[in-house]
């Protein structure tokens, strides 16, 4: 039987293995998405500088959500982040969706942010 716990591991690894190859850069930062049962979390990543540029998740105050695990809430914060990144002159990244499927909420965000102006 595998665990929660072996599926995060081997996501973690998957992850790594990704990261090892993919950075971004100034020119085009890297949108890193994170998933736990409750919420999602994206974040707009300078890697050479080490800022984050822009960032948006299911704990905003802005977006009211009914629930924040479905994949709604992952459109509405693939909206909110492409909008916070266009704003700072950020329009084209490269999508880590770290480690995890592209997939239903992975798969709603990335397509609200290419929707709403980022390229990937």
């Amino acid at each position: 039987m595998i665990t929660k716990q072996d599926k995060n591991a081997t996501r973690r690894k998957r992850h790594a293995r990704v990261r090892a190859k993919l950075s971004g850069t100034s020119a085009r930062p890297r949108l890193n998405v994170f998933r736990s049962n409750q919420h999602i979390y994206a974040q707009v990543i300078d890697d050479t500088k080490g800022v984050t540029l822009a960032s948006a998740s299911t704990l905003d105050k802005e977006l009211s959500l009914e629930s924040t695990s479905n994949t709604e809430a992952a459109q509405k914060v693939g909206e909110l982040v492409a909008k916070r990144a266009v704003e700072k002159g950020v329009s084209v990244v490269v999508f880590d969706r770290g480690g995890y499927l592209y997939h239903g909420r992975i798969q709603a965000l990335a397509d609200a942010a290419r929707e709403n102006g980022l390229q990937f």
